[in-house]
């Protein structure tokens, strides 16, 4: 599994009429919390997208068991537990600063698709193995503590 954690900090602009977070909004922050993750791998959006394939989403999920507001400072969790073949699942948890219960959790499941057909396919043999290490360094490094 690899993991990333991201510190969002809620804007007044994320908020609605009754000063809570935007149920949609969060699915803002799954997205900047995976941007992360990528990145934290060395495989950004723009990496994945230069070899000709785009990442989008074919489903996504948000269970809310609490509101944030503004001002919160955020952690979101991003992680993905399994290698992807044509699609991928990444699952995200949010908490408020300093808690370990989520507020939001949640996931999205992406298709890779080529950009010149804008047809399925499989993921980019880079990103499954910059993928593959990346979760055996992390296992590795979860077996020494």
């Amino acid at each position: 599994m690899i993991k990333n954690l991201t510190s969002i900090r809620v804007r007044y602009a994320d908020t609605d009429a009754m000063k809570f977070v935007y149920y949609g909004k969060y699915f803002e922050y799954f997205e900047q919390g995976r941007s992360e993750l990528l990145r934290s791998i060395g495989m950004p959006y723009t990496e994945i997208e230069k070899q000709g394939i785009l990442v989008a989403v074919v489903e996504a999920f948000a269970k809310y068991r609490k509101s944030a507001r503004y001002d919160d400072l955020l952690t979101v969790e991003t992680f993905c537990a399994e290698m992807p073949v044509a699609r991928i699942r990444i699952e995200y948890r949010i908490m408020l600063e300093g808690e370990t219960e989520p507020i939001v959790e949640g996931y999205t499941v992406h298709s890779f698709l080529n950009e010149s057909t804008g047809r399925p396919t499989r993921a980019p043999a880079m990103f499954i193995q910059i993928l593959h290490e990346a979760m055996n360094k992390s296992r590795e490094s979860n077996a020494k503590t």
